[in-house]
């Protein structure tokens, strides 16, 4: 296997390869860098989130590890904290990834592979949006893809290189989870292919891998002793994303949308491909070691989200750990079967996906012609609404908080609200808490309590809460409904009211929530 690798680095065009991957990977870059910077799309609520997160700045945070907020300090700190320099980082980590995928597929298969694996990596469906708004999957993705090609670098370093590459092997892993603790889909990769190789178990030895442990445990131990100080509440949450409590158990119909959302996410022919190449090549036993490396790292997330999602449920993009790998598979897979159109179709559609998704963040009027506006209406309003919000709160006398009922407007509040907010002698932006214990970081750190509710300005998204953040001050007066268009056939309204005398009812013990509210009189 090394000598075919070796080979392959050196393999006749191996340099046009090279350079189509970087003209690939840097044009699609430059492409989405000038679509952040023109689409008038604003921070989607986690976005807006994660911005907050990173005003301070920390070793972890209620629902995520902390490199999201690291990123976001740095690009803000470069260029300001408007919406493109918040979102800044996403293209450049899709960037590297993309770079990694090449580098892998070349070294596995040759550069041939490796071109096309970073094609259908840069152009995958779920890439296009993570490279246009700021999450951890983009960044947990780039993190993924260098260990991934520190180990499967590993069999060929020597010497002290070798113990170098171990390293970078266990920082990345350790970088990727303070990413996404979906990191440990790497792990499980790793466990599994030792357990299945002989030559895998072959690379490691004791220096090899005491260097690679270490290097994992000094980069991720100062998270661990944050979670310890906090009762480990981003463990608790990643666990309570499961939802294996509280809602019915084993869903034909859960697992049926997940299966069907992954042809969203990798792309309708490379998930097919992926999938039925398994299985035809696992049946022919024509799998070759290095179909075996990548299947070990590609295939456990898949799977066990697939069952996640049987059990209770499991979001479309939770499995895409897997799909680093999955595209330098379905890229060889196809080179090997000679199927030439069906990669170029592969490619193709992918290619035309992007096109269309980045003509929509780039024109809302192109959104509403194709009749897709519905899927960016959480990206849209927030900056009026908080608006309203904040105009109303100036012109109130004697506020002693401006308090909001739902997480997403708190976010977005935080965001477009950042001057009022961070002017001297405004009043400070609160969470009402609906249940007995706090569910979300803003009910954790800014929620609304008796010293802060003597008098305050209340915003309810959508009325949804109205009735319950009323029923917990003494009086309520002032009601009014703003509302903003998001298309044709949406709006969002928000009721503001003032409310003073914050004295909340008591919770449930068993279920945590409030009373079923009764009817509230305005004064």
């Amino acid at each position: 296997m090394k000598r075919l690798a070796d080979n392959a680095l050196s393999a006749p065009g191996a340099d046009a390869h090279w350079r189509g991957a970087l003209l690939l990977a840097f044009g699609l870059t430059a492409v989405r860098l000038v679509a952040l910077f023109v689409t008038p799309l604003e921070l989607y609520p986690d976005e807006a989130q994660y911005w907050l997160w990173s005003r301070t700045l920390d070793w972890g945070y209620f629902s995520k590890p902390p490199m999201i907020a690291w990123t976001i300090w740095t690009t803000t700190h470069i260029g300001g904290n408007g919406e493109a320099w918040v979102r800044l980082a996403a293209p450049l980590f899709h960037l590297g990834a993309t770079l990694a995928v090449f580098g892998i597929g070349r070294r596995l298969y040759g550069g041939a592979v490796g071109f096309a694996a970073c094609a259908l990596y840069a152009l995958m469906p779920g890439v296009q949006i993570s490279a246009l708004a700021i999450a951890t999957d983009a960044i947990l993705l780039f993190f993924l893809s260098l260990a991934l090609l520190a180990y499967v670098e590993l069999p060929f370093a020597e010497g002290r290189r070798r113990l170098l590459t171990a390293a970078g092997f266990g920082a990345a892993v350790g970088l990727a989870f303070l990413s996404k603790y979906a990191a440990v889909y790497a792990i499980i990769g790793l466990a599994l292919h030792l357990v299945i190789s002989r030559d895998a178990r072959r690379v490691w030895d004791w220096r090899t891998a005491g260097v690679a442990l270490a290097a994992f445990l000094l980069i991720l131990s100062p998270n661990l002793a944050w979670n310890a100080a906090h009762g480990f509440s981003t463990v608790q949450h990643t666990a309570a994303n499961a939802a294996w409590g509280g809602r019915k158990l084993f869903n034909v119909a859960e697992l049926g949308e997940f299966t069907v959302s992954q042809f969203g996410v990798f792309g309708p022919i490379p998930f097919a491909v992926l999938i039925g190449g398994l299985a035809l090549l696992a049946v022919r036993r024509r799998l070759t070691d290095a179909d075996l490396t990548l299947l070990c790292f590609s295939i456990p997330p898949l799977l066990i989200v697939t069952l996640q999602a049987f059990i209770s449920r499991a979001n479309a993009n939770w499995s895409g750990a897997g799909y680093v790998a999955g595209s330098i598979l379905v890229a060889a897979w196809l080179m090997r079967w000679r199927a030439r159109g069906w990669l170029i179709g592969a490619v193709a559609s992918q290619a035309l996906i992007a096109a269309l998704f980045l003509a929509c963040v780039i024109s809302p009027a192109f959104t509403e012609t194709i009749g897709a506006s519905n899927a960016f209406k959480r990206a849209k309003g927030w900056e009026q609404t908080v608006r309203a919000i904040t105009e109303r709160a100036a012109a109130e006398p004697a506020l002693t908080a401006v308090v909001v009922d739902d997480r997403f407007l708190f976010n977005a509040s935080a965001y477009y609200g950042r001057e009022f907010f961070g002017a001297v002698n405004s009043p400070p932006l609160k969470m009402w808490v609906r249940e007995a214990h706090p569910q979300n970081q803003a009910e954790t750190t800014d929620p609304l309590t008796v010293a802060t509710g003597a008098r305050v300005l209340a915003a309810s998204l959508d009325l949804v809460y109205r009735d319950e953040v009323a029923q917990d001050f003494k009086s309520v007066s002032g009601r009014e409904i703003h509302s903003v268009m998001l298309d044709r056939k949406h709006r969002r309204r928000t009721e503001l009211f003032i409310g003073e005398g914050f004295a909340p009812l008591p919770r449930d013990p068993v279920t945590g929530q409030p009373p079923a509210p009764k009817v509230v009189r305005a004064e």
